[in-house]
């Protein structure tokens, strides 16, 4: 997604002190900074204080805005309240998850579907405050989602996966009553309220600083946070460090354990495994995987890995275009994939295999093996019935921030397809420049990952196999009689109609090879053992308010 980290002032220190500390240890370098470390953060108070170190910091503070990259979302989970939140659960292994089965209070205290089923009551914490100290309303509740239905791209889009489209269905009842009436009955609805994207924004300190041409004060919030959330944002220096503060005002939940939370930007993943290892960092992620199963092997660190739900690497390839709007050359490249070589070799089993399942489909369950494996014989044949038995000649292209596990697992992509007759050239994208790239959809084969949000079957084929053309159908692929599947299941109340559509869009995915799935990721975290309360969330990013160091 390079000071030092700045630890939490002594009691007496005075801010001028903080600032002066701040300039000088900005011109340290790693070395320096990993040798002051430790001696500096007992001085500070290390026990109320969460050190992280990460690749790529926040390159926004506004989740909502344009082009804003993956960490932004834990700003916006830790800084802003939602009207609802997940509960949570233990997996089998002791890590906590949230629940996507139950949902939780969070700045609404309670709710109630009405006995028609077509809108939904909040009641508003009456204590609840922004950070400024200004009362949270219902009417900041209605602004917040009338922009996110209004601001565009992925935020608009995301609402509507629940069927949450318009201002007209949010109302403002009372100073502490909130009601949004449904277009429609969907099942996911309440569950996207829970999600990252409808966050809750001081509408009057954000409308101050909004203009005719931007009203939803877009340029503001991307360097500014108006939230209300367990912690508030004490200092952003992009690309070096980012210093959240706890929100001693906070209504929504126990107040948070940690004080402050240190986040510095460490490109260099040597670097910070070894402050991690050393003790001078209390948590990471974002590890090759030959890493994890290092770190995991020799037990310096705890390490929890959790399968993202929802959530594949894959190989996608361009539908609407040729040569691979042909569904039977893309039948054969699913057969020329190295899967084996790539679980083995690129995620050094840190990741759930996605090939080798049944013929038929049984379960009403995504992700899924698909019926693929490495068979060059199979290819050829179907290279032959495509009209290729000659070859051809195409490029694949990767995102270089994800180069630990993608350009390996590229390479032996390539190696394979030269096998049958396909010459793929690999065209690496820089990290700040790949979603936009992959937006345009002219790539025609691209390595990828996705997961999403909502753990369903039909949100994830709505987001990437619907012929609505979000922007995550980076296949372009366009079916109308997987549209009508996708859609029955979202919005069936019958359980046997709703299995079947399930599994008859899986089917269709498996027989049109839209994407070429390889595996399902494992989301690796590395942590210091003294800490606790880590939580595996969906969008996963730390969820702060649940640490506690021992």
């Amino acid at each position: 997604m390079s000071q030092l980290f700045l630890k939490e002032a002594a009691m007496s220190a005075s801010s001028s002190d903080m600032n002066r500390r701040s300039v000088v240890l900005g011109g340290l370098g790693i070395a320096g900074m990993m040798a002051i470390a430790p001696r500096f953060a007992r001085a500070q108070g290390r026990a109320e204080t969460l050190l992280v170190v990460q690749e790529l910091g926040p390159n926004s503070l506004d989740m909502q805005g344009v082009g804003s990259n993956q960490t932004v979302n834990g700003l916006s989970w830790n800084c802003y309240d939602r009207l609802l939140t997940y509960a949570s659960k233990t997996l089998p292994d002791g890590t906590v998850s949230y629940d996507r089965e139950k949902l939780a209070p969070e700045l609404a205290e309670s709710w109630e579907v009405a006995a028609d089923g077509m809108s939904c009551t909040f009641r508003l914490r009456k204590d609840a405050k922004f950070h400024d100290g200004t009362p949270v309303t219902a009417r900041d509740v209605k602004w917040s989602f009338d922009r996110a239905v209004k601001v565009g791209g992925f935020p608009t889009f995301q609402m509507s996966a629940g069927s949450l489209e318009k201002p007209e269905q949010f109302v403002v009842v009372d100073d502490h009553t909130f009601r949004i009436d449904y277009v429609r009955k969907d099942k996911m609805l309440l569950f996207n309220v829970a999600v990252v994207v409808p966050f809750i924004i001081n509408s009057e300190l954000a409308k101050k600083n909004a203009t005719p041409e931007d009203p939803w004060a877009l340029a503001w919030l991307k360097t500014n946070e108006a939230g209300g959330g367990a912690y508030r944002i004490e200092s952003w220096k992009p690309g070096s460090e980012t210093v959240l503060a706890r929100f001693d005002d906070w209504k929504s939940g126990p107040l948070p354990k940690v004080k402050r939370v240190i986040a510095r930007d460490v490109p260099s993943a040597g670097t910070r495994r070894a402050m991690l290892e050393r003790g001078d960092a209390d948590i990471s992620s974002g590890f090759a995987p030959r890493d994890f199963e290092q770190i995991i092997r020799e037990g310096k660190v705890k390490v929890s890995g959790v399968p993202i739900p929802n959530a594949l690497w894959y190989v996608a390839l361009n539908t609407a275009k040729p040569p691979f709007d042909n569904a039977r050359l893309r039948q054969a490249i699913a057969w020329a994939m190295p899967y084996e070589q790539i679980q083995s070799s690129a995620f050094f089993g840190r990741a759930v295999p996605m090939y080798g399942g049944p013929a038929d489909v049984s379960k009403p369950v995504w992700p899924q093996p698909f019926p693929y494996v490495t068979d060059l014989d199979k290819a050829k044949a179907l290279m032959k019935e495509a009209g290729f038995e000659s070859g051809l000649e195409t490029t694949l292209s990767l995102d270089t921030g994800t180069a630990t596990v993608g350009e390996p697992t590229a390479i032996l992509i390539q190696e394979s397809l030269a096998k049958i007759g396909i010459k793929a050239s690999i065209e690496k994208i820089p990290g700040a420049n790949w979603r936009t790239t992959l937006n345009k959809k002219e790539l025609p084969l691209a390595l990828n990952r996705f997961s999403g949000w909502l753990d369903y079957p039909e949100y994830y084929f709505y987001w990437n196999f619907h012929g609505n053309n979000s922007i995550f159908n980076i296949s372009s692929y366009q079916n109308k009689e997987m549209d009508a599947l996708i859609d029955k299941a979202r919005f069936t109340a019958d359980a046997a109609e709703y299995d079947k559509c399930v599994k008859d869009f899986i089917a269709l995915c498996m027989r049109d090879v839209p994407v070429i799935p390889l595996n399902q990721p494992i989301h690796d975290v590395a942590m210091q053992k003294g800490v606790t309360g880590y939580e595996f969330w969906f969008h996963r990013e730390p969820d702060y308010r649940q640490f506690a160091k021992g």
